[in-house]
């Protein structure tokens, strides 16, 4: 199945809310404007330029290793401490999200974690799910994409298995933004026939403070 937006009669933040609360996924293209995504997209080249992507691991402390057949994508941690003016408008929208999501279906959202991913031709990311065996902090993962040019055919197709709609495959097309419960929702990054580029991460419960990669929401 091939995922269908969400309606956004209501924005698409509210499209975003009532998709989670009613299937536990929501897609919805344009979630921020086109020159924002244009901006971040340049971020990513620019960090590739740099070598300041890095091979992306598996697991997590001492069974933190890199396994190239399970995860091909290079990342960058993004400093909300010190944001470009593209990443503060993304900030934003998420945080505008992780309000309505607690206050209609009090999940208890505190903070925002991402990285920038960039697939090369070829790489994927095989089936898993987002949370951790022994820390259950993050509760909704998010995808956003940043492709310029997306076609039929280009592959790199987010694979979901959703418990409402089966198996549902997910377009990386730039703007488009992908929200799934981390937990209990298995997927799978399809390989591609080009570079794949997105801003990826998840909306968490209260933890301990990291250095990197989290804005605290404000409350």
């Amino acid at each position: 199945m091939t995922a269908a937006p969400a309606a956004v009669d209501g924005g698409p933040t509210e499209a975003l809310v009532d998709g989670v609360a009613r299937d536990g996924y929501a897609v919805v293209p344009s979630f921020v404007d086109a020159d924002v995504v244009a901006a971040l997209r340049a971020r990513v080249a620019a960090l590739a330029s740099s070598d300041a992507l890095v091979p992306a691991a598996v697991g997590r402390g001492e069974e933190r290793v890199l396994r190239t057949e399970i995860r091909g994508d290079r990342i960058a941690w993004i400093d909300f401490d010190a944001p470009t003016q593209a990443e503060r408008s993304v900030a934003h929208a998420l945080e505008a999200l992780r309000v309505a999501l607690n206050r209609t279906l009090q999940l208890g959202l505190f903070e925002i974690e991402a990285h920038y991913a960039l697939y090369p031709p070829g790489a994927g990311y095989a089936r898993h799910v987002d949370r951790f065996r022994d820390d259950d902090a993050r509760v909704l993962s998010f995808v956003l994409y940043l492709n310029a040019g997306w076609r039929a055919g280009d592959g790199g197709e987010l694979r979901l298995e959703t418990r409402s709609a089966g198996v549902v495959d997910v377009a990386p097309v730039g703007g488009t933004l992908v929200v799934f419960l981390a937990d209990g929702t298995p997927h799978e990054v399809r390989p591609a026939r080009r570079r794949r580029l997105s801003l990826t991460g998840w909306l968490r419960r209260r933890t301990a403070p990291s250095p990197r990669g989290r804005a605290p929401a404000q409350c």
